[in-house]
């Protein structure tokens, strides 16, 4: 009983300890509103009607694929980018850091996927937390280089 009402007690001091503030200067380097949300371009790459073949050709495409992603990224204009399973032709997405969706298509038709027709891309706006834009420094620090 007295570990019980000692916890409780516990608990109730914590329950009166001040909620930190927003870290002001994170949020406006993330580009985060007073919610710590922001607006994206989500992409869907979906299966596009030309299927370039197995070969060189194909190797050199996926090869500039990567790193478009690579150079978006570090210019940080890609927040995210990933394979999907395939099911229903959907192939990957992109995350992109604006709202603006002619500014999302402009820079996914610099991919050699969309070029080729391999792929083609359908853009979404997108409402999250502004923390995602600091999941590219996040992954630099954990991947093997």
């Amino acid at each position: 009983m007295r570990k019980l009402l000692m916890l409780a007690m516990l608990g109730a001091v914590l329950c009166l300890q001040p909620v930190q503030a927003q870290d002001r200067e994170l949020a406006k380097s993330l580009g985060a509103n007073e919610n710590g949300m922001r607006s994206y371009v989500l992409v869907l790459l979906r299966t596009g009607p030309k299927r370039v073949p197995d070969g060189p050709q194909r190797d050199e495409m996926f090869k500039g694929h990567f790193a478009n992603i690579e150079r978006l990224g570090k210019e940080k204009k890609l927040v995210m980018a990933g394979p999907l399973d395939g099911v229903d032709g959907l192939r990957g997405l992109f995350v992109f850091a604006t709202a603006d969706i002619d500014e999302a298509k402009a820079l996914v038709a610099t991919d050699p996927v969309i070029i080729n027709g391999e792929m083609v891309a359908e853009c979404h706006k997108f409402f999250t937390s502004a923390a995602l834009m600091a999941l590219g420094d996040i992954h630099e620090r954990i991947r093997k280089k």
